[in-house]
């Protein structure tokens, strides 16, 4: 009875919209001809993946998804270590680290690309830059400050549930490994990753997830030109561009499908049990 009113509202937020979507994924419905309509099985899924659009989006959403997730991993190890080790200042740091995370992702998007337009922005004035560089007039310098704007916004995310992770960690087994003689690295690589392995697969599964579903930034500073659409790029153009809602909800479908393949990628790749002993198996 407790669990009941939390559950009713899940189901109508969540199981609702995504059982609509698969009803609508399976009908013919274009609001631009609403006298066409009726249901066609699994025709829009198969529009959809036959077209060579949907297939460049998938590219370019798992390319920004891999690059930018990596550089966050390693910078945000970095920053949750530096923060995890501050003797003084600790408060100050970490509330300043968590800057960039708190600003809405469209104002961050907005900023990044003011700062990168050639007409008004800051980037081509600085050394070593071409004047009249044109950052989004190209794919893959589009893709770089795409994927420098995500790594700036989100990177702290990715510190703080590493950061959580290392706060569990005892440092009696640190202190152990030095009497031992480990160095820095044997005890990062055979104590820190292995007992950090649970925030890992936290941090990397819902910023993966969040990475894949990049919709703002691409849509503020490119709006998919320069064949730079992602997966949600063509789901909004389907469903509220072209009003077209059986193809946007197909679209949306195999979305929310690729997501869930992600989570259990993750779930049994990382798996769920901490080895014992500091990362040595018993």
């Amino acid at each position: 009875m407790l669990c009941a009113p939390a559950v009713v509202m899940m189901l109508l937020v969540t199981a609702y919209p995504i059982v609509y979507a698969i009803i609508l994924s399976l009908q013919k419905k274009d609001l631009r001809f609403p006298a066409e309509g009726g249901f066609v099985g699994l025709s829009n899924y198969i529009t959809v993946l036959g077209s060579s659009l949907w297939w460049q989006s998938v590219f370019n959403t798992a390319f920004i998804t891999v690059i930018s997730v990596a550089i966050e991993l390693v910078i945000g190890m970095a920053v949750a270590l530096i923060m995890h080790r501050a003797i003084f200042g600790r408060g100050l740091v970490r509330t300043s680290v968590l800057i960039p995370y708190g600003i809405v992702t469209v104002v961050a998007a907005f900023a990044w690309f003011y700062a990168f337009d050639p007409g008004s922005g800051f980037v081509n004035h600085l050394p070593l830059i071409a004047d009249n560089k044109a950052w989004f007039g190209g794919r893959f310098s589009s893709f770089a400050v795409i994927i420098m704007a995500e790594v700036w916004k989100t990177t702290p995310f990715m510190a703080l549930l590493l950061l959580a992770g290392l706060a569990t960690i005892d440092e009696s087994l640190y202190e152990a490994a030095r009497v031992d003689g480990a160095s820095a690295w044997q005890r990062f690589t055979r104590i820190t990753l292995p007992l950090l392995k649970p925030a890992l697969l936290v941090a990397l599964l819902f910023r993966t997830l969040d990475a894949f579903r990049v919709f703002d930034s691409i849509f503020i500073m490119t709006k998919g030109a320069q064949n730079t659409e992602s997966v949600s790029i063509v789901g909004y153009q389907q469903l509220l561009s072209r009003l077209n809602l059986g193809l946007g909800s197909a679209v949306s479908v195999l979305i929310f499908l690729i997501v869930l393949l992600i989570a259990f990628a993750f779930v049994k790749g990382f798996g769920t049990t901490v080895p014992k002993g500091g990362g040595q198996e018993d």
